[in-house]
C-alpha cells in the first residue's frame, strides 16, 4: 500500500510538471536561450509584401490638384490720378500748415496708418475674386494634357464704372521646383450692372507638360499683378512728318 501511495504522487509530480513546461512554452516565445526552433521563418513561406508603389494604370487616372497661393486670390483695379492739391500763398506760413494737414489727412487711414495713393481702398473701381478651380486631364504620346478652369465673380467698387476688367491670371504647372508649364493670361470681363456681381469662367485648355513617373505635381493657378505692364509705345502720339508735295 506504502508503494501504491508513493508511486501515484511521482505520476501526480510528473503531471504537473508537464503541465507547467506546456503553459510556458504556449506563454513565451523563441529568444535564443532554448534554441528548439520555436518561431523559425519557412523557408517554403512566400516573402512578405514590399511597399506599395505606383502603377501605371494610377499614373494614367493621375491628375495634378489646382491650388491657389496666398494673396493670389483676390485683384483690385483703382481709380487713376489724384485729388488737386489746394494753391498755396506765397509766404503764408498757416497756409503751407494747412495744405500740409490736409495732404496728410488724405494719405492716413481711419486706423491711422498711411495708405499706398495707388492702392486707395475708397478708388477702388471693381473687385475681383476666385471662388473656385477645376481640371481635367488626359494622358497620350508621353504627355499630360490639362484643361485648368477658374471661376469667380467680379464687384463694382465705390467708383464703379461700366466698363471691361483686365485681369491677370496665371496657370502654372510645377514638379518641385522644376516650373514646367507658366502662363499668364490677360482675361477680359465686360461689367455692366453697378448693382450685382458680374459672374465669369476662365479656361486654359492648353496646358501640356511631361508625363508623370508619380503623383508629385503641383498646379496652380490664381491673379498675378506682379508682370511688369509692357512698355508704351513711344510714338504714339507724335505727329508723323507730312511728305513734301512734288508736283
Amino acid at each position: 500500500m506504502a508503494f501504491y501511495s508513493v508511486n501515484r504522487r511521482f505520476v501526480a509530480g510528473l503531471a504537473l510538471a508537464g503541465f507547467m513546461l506546456a503553459a510556458a512554452g504556449c506563454q513565451s516565445s523563441d529568444n535564443g536561450i532554448l534554441n528548439l526552433g520555436f518561431g523559425k521563418k519557412d523557408p517554403t513561406a512566400p516573402p512578405p509584401p514590399q511597399d506599395p508603389k505606383i502603377v501605371a494604370s494610377q499614373l494614367r487616372a493621375y491628375c495634378p490638384k489646382v491650388t491657389l497661393r496666398d494673396g493670389t486670390a483676390f485683384f483690385n483695379t483703382y481709380a487713376k490720378g489724384t485729388t488737386a492739391k489746394p494753391r498755396k500763398k506765397k509766404g503764408d506760413t498757416a497756409a503751407d500748415a494747412e495744405a500740409h494737414a490736409a495732404a496728410a489727412a488724405a494719405q492716413t487711414g481711419p486706423n491711422g496708418q498711411p495708405i499706398d495713393p495707388d492702392h486707395d481702398p475708397s478708388k477702388v473701381v471693381y473687385q475681383a475674386s476666385i471662388s473656385d478651380v477645376t481640371r481635367d486631364c488626359t494622358h497620350a504620346n508621353g504627355q499630360l494634357s490639362m484643361k485648368i478652369a477658374v471661376a469667380g465673380k467680379v464687384v463694382p467698387g465705390p467708383l464703379f464704372a461700366p466698363g471691361t476688367v483686365t485681369m491677370p491670371i496665371r496657370i502654372a504647372v510645377q514638379h518641385g521646383n522644376d516650373v514646367l508649364y507658366s502662363q499668364l493670361h490677360q482675361y477680359q470681363v465686360q461689367v455692366t450692372d453697378p448693382s450685382a456681381a458680374t459672374q465669369f469662367v476662365f479656361t486654359d485648355a492648353n496646358v501640356v507638360v511631361p508625363e508623370p513617373s508619380a503623383t508629385d505635381y503641383q498646379a496652380y493657378a490664381g491673379y498675378d499683378e506682379n508682370t511688369p505692364a509692357p512698355a508704351a509705345d513711344k510714338a504714339k502720339g507724335k505727329r508723323k512728318k507730312r511728305a513734301p508735295v512734288t508736283n
